[in-house]
C-alpha cells in the first residue's frame, strides 16, 4: 500500500512539474507549431530515468519504494508518451507531415540518446 502511494505522489509531483516545465518551453519558443515542450520533457526525463537506472543497477542506493516513487510515480508523471503520439496525429491530420515526421525522429533519437547519456552519467559518478 505504501509504493501505491509513493507513486500516485510521485505522479502528482511529474504531472505537475511537466505541465509547467512544458508550458514555460514552449512559451520560451513564442508558442511555435512544433511541440517543444513535449521534446524538452522527454528527452529530460529519458536522461533521469537512465541516471537513476543506472546508479539502481549499479550502485545499488535507490531501494524499491524509492524507485517506484521516482521512476514511475515522478518520471511516469513526467515524461509524456502519450501527449507526443497526440501532437504527432494532430500535426500529420492537419497536413504538418513534414513537422510530424520530424517530432517522431527528434523525440525517438534524442529520448534514447538521452537515455544512455543517463547511464553513462550514473557509471562516472
Amino acid at each position: 500500500m505504501l509504493t501505491l502511494a509513493l507513486v500516485g505522489f510521485g505522479g502528482l509531483i511529474g504531472a505537475s512539474s511537466r505541465y509547467a516545465a512544458g508550458r514555460w518551453v514552449n512559451d520560451m519558443a513564442g508558442n511555435p507549431a512544433f511541440p517543444y515542450g513535449t521534446l524538452a520533457v522527454n528527452v529530460i526525463g529519458c536522461l533521469l530515468i537512465g541516471v537513476l537506472a543506472g546508479l539502481a543497477a549499479t550502485r545499488n542506493i535507490i531501494g524499491v519504494d524509492t524507485r517506484a516513487f521516482l521512476v514511475v510515480g515522478v518520471l511516469g508523471g513526467f515524461t509524456t508518451y502519450s501527449a507526443f503520439g497526440l501532437e504527432t496525429v494532430e500535426l500529420i491530420r492537419r497536413g504538418d507531415f513534414f513537422v510530424g515526421l520530424s517530432n517522431v525522429a527528434l523525440q525517438v533519437t534524442l529520448g534514447l540518446a538521452a537515455v544512455w547519456a543517463g547511464l553513462k552519467i550514473a557509471d562516472s559518478v
